[in-house]
């Protein structure tokens, strides 16, 4: 699903509706915006405002993400929730944990690691693509770029092994321009 459950919490990721407003809110004009409204969370069996102003935020849809909840809303049906159980609640965490998440990381063969941190590899792979660090900010719910580049700045890649070279070839093509 792309970035989108990297971007957020997984208390986020479960609770997507299509109507209503309320954790990951995908109305009709954002849907079509291709935007999710992140208002609140599942805590505790019920929906509850989120944990700070900051974390209140929008989304925004990449194509695969949005094909993808297009394909989710045909099995799901008409109910709140876009990933639900049978009784049409969120799933639950600590389950989908144990039963789908760390049996696949082992079948992968990769190191044991949260779903939460899923969103860090997001945040590192969108600064490596060269993506605005203001836009990387605002998906992860960050109301600055201080964390953005405190934590996940020295994960990205100089591709080239050559500190300043960017710049360099930045005034080469200038020259010669």
């Amino acid at each position: 699903m792309g970035g989108l459950e990297k971007a957020a919490t997984l208390a986020q990721v479960g609770q997507f509706y299509f109507a209503g407003v309320g954790q990951f809110y995908i109305g009709a004009n954002n849907f079509q915006r291709r935007q999710i409204l992140i208002r609140e969370s599942w805590v505790g069996g019920k929906l509850d405002y989120t944990k700070n102003d900051g974390s209140q935020r929008e989304i925004d849809m990449s194509g695969p993400v949005y094909q993808a909840l297009l394909d989710q809303q045909q099995k799901t049906g008409v109910g709140q929730f876009v990933f639900c159980s049978r009784e049409e609640t969120p799933f639950a965490y600590r389950n989908i944990n144990n039963r789908v998440w760390y049996p696949l990381l082992r079948h992968l063969g990769l190191r044991r690691r949260r779903p939460y941190q899923t969103r860090h590899t997001a945040a590192t792979l969108w600064l490596a693509a060269g993506e605005n660090p203001e836009w990387i900010a605002r998906q992860m719910g960050h109301t600055t770029t201080e964390m953005l580049f405190r934590v996940y700045s020295r994960y990205v890649p100089n591709l080239t092994r050559r500190d300043g070279s960017a710049f360099d070839n930045l005034i080469q093509a200038n020259l010669k321009a």
